[in-house]
């Protein structure tokens, strides 16, 4: 049994469809950090690559938009759960690029 949402996008399709752009997004983020603010051990000490996540955090919403996704319907809980997801991604992904830059100039 399919629910329709207010979009017209089944529950499943809405979430497969905030899912992946949060997670894309979080992984955008930080290639584009590593290539604004480059992998050096003082930027992995600086908080200026969170621009960039931040950024795109709001930017994310006109692109789940354009999906379908009725963001003006997200609660608290929605909201929570894309930027969690966007950071994750963002975290784990910035810190591999880092990790692999600074354990080859040790």
């Amino acid at each position: 049994m399919s629910t329709e949402t207010a979009s017209g996008l089944s529950d499943h399709k809405r979430g497969v469809a905030v899912t992946t752009v949060a997670c894309l997004t979080g992984v955008a983020a930080a290639f584009i950090s590593a290539s604004v603010f480059g992998l050096s051990a003082e930027t992995a000490a600086s908080t200026q690559p969170l621009l960039v996540l931040a950024g795109l955090l709001f930017a994310e919403y006109p692109i789940m938009k354009l999906l379908g996704v009725a963001v003006e319907d997200f609660g608290i809980k929605d909201n929570l759960y894309v930027g969690f997801m966007t950071f994750t991604l963002w975290f784990i992904s910035y810190g591999v690029l880092l990790s692999t830059t600074l354990a080859g100039s040790v």
